[in-house]
């Protein structure tokens, strides 16, 4: 079984939650290879680097570009991949999009998100009418797809024409070793450079609409008598048009004052910002998973986040739960998540991020794998 994994869709210098995961269940998986296994990992010259030392029966494919040529690399995707992967010998492709050329090769799709059916407002229009077009043929050609939430699951199912015997839950998860509580004094202090000087409540997220950061800053206007003198920090980067449109918002509501904007950080200061904050605020409005999630409560952070999409089906409990869609709603989500008894709340999550590892992700992605495997022989049979 040689299987090939696009991991092209990935900006080199700004690696996004899909990179996480891949690193995550990668090395996993390469540790599970039985004889005759082998991935095969589509890269770009610049992107190697981030996969590199897998160990024995991880391979590269070299294609020449990844996302930092978005439109070339999907171009070679749709018109290279059907020439270069029959070079190799492979049997399965894993990628997000098939190939509009036909391959004759099995095809798992890992269905990350459903954004350009259900946040279509986040997307330009050309990059909704691709994905709508795309995903839907991707479902038909598909002998597995792969989706990371019951939540997913469902809009799968909502949005798309497709026999739902292939579709395959495997929860994403977190690394242990680097999501772990640790000192919090000391990781206040490392903050200080991003004028974090008082107590905080964090959010974690790349700044797009849909996550919702105006429904935090109004929630956060409401109930600022009851905050104390607490600050509230995005973590993330964003279109400088939004960080502008959060900033003005922030003046308005009269909390400018309050607000940090960090910008995109590294993943090891992303620990920190749990560690040392008194709440994670997720009040996202769609999340097809929600790692944030997770990797809080593993640092021993209590969390707020939605009712709605997966993040419930995440928190399993560990978290409160607002309506991302009233502010009322958020702002009493935070009170009770800054309650004396927030101790319970950080022990319930710290035991529910537990339960996320990326070796019972890899087994079960192996597991799909072989299944798609198995069927393809014994229709060369």
């Amino acid at each position: 079984m040689r299987v090939a994994i696009n991991l092209l869709t990935e900006h080199p210098d700004r690696p996004s939650g899909a990179h996480w995961c891949w690193s995550g269940v990668i090395p996993e998986m390469a540790k599970r290879l039985e004889f005759g296994e082998e991935l095969h990992l589509l890269v770009s010259p610049r992107s190697r680097r981030l996969h590199d030392d897998y160990g024995p029966g991880v391979f590269h494919i070299t294609f020449p570009w990844s996302n930092e040529r978005r439109v070339l690399r999907t171009l070679s995707e749709h018109l290279y991949t059907p020439v270069r992967l029959p070079l190799s010998h492979i049997d399965i492709l894993v990628t997000v999009i098939a190939p509009l050329l036909t391959i004759p090769r099995s095809q798992v799709i890992h269905m990350k998100t459903m954004h350009a059916f259900t946040t279509p407002e986040a997307l330009d229009l050309p990059v909704r009418t691709y994905r709508r077009l795309t995903y839907a043929r991707s479902a038909r050609v598909a002998d597995a797809v792969i989706v990371n939430s019951e939540s997913l699951r469902s809009e799968v199912e909502r949005y798309l024409d497709i026999d739902t015997s292939k579709l395959k839950l495997v929860y994403e998860a977190i690394d242990h070793e680097v999501f772990k509580p640790g000192d919090a004094d000391a990781a206040r202090a490392r903050l200080v450079r991003y004028g974090i000087t008082r107590p905080f409540v964090v959010f974690v997220s790349s700044l797009w609409p849909y996550k919702n950061h105006d429904g935090l800053l109004r929630a956060w206007a409401r109930a600022r008598g009851q905050l104390g003198d607490r600050q509230l920090v995005f973590v993330g980067g964003g279109p400088d048009a939004y960080v502008a449109e959060l900033r003005s918002l922030a003046a308005e509501l009269g909390i400018g004052d309050d607000l940090v904007l960090t910008g995109g950080v590294s993943l090891e200061e992303t620990v920190a910002f749990y560690r040392a904050a008194d709440l994670l605020a997720y009040p996202s409005l769609n999340e097809t998973f929600g790692l944030p999630i997770l990797e809080a409560m593993a640092c021993g952070c209590p969390v707020v986040t939605s009712d709605t999409s997966s993040m419930p089906e995440i928190a399993g409990g560990a978290a409160i739960l607002c309506d991302p869609t009233d502010p009322a709603s958020i702002a009493e989500a935070l009170l009770a998540g800054l309650a004396p008894d927030r101790d319970r709340l950080r022990d319930m999550g710290f035991r529910r991020a537990g339960q996320f590892t990326w070796a019972a992700a890899a087994a079960s992605t192996l597991d799909v794998y072989r299944e798609v495997a198995e069927r393809r022989r014994r229709r060369r049979i």
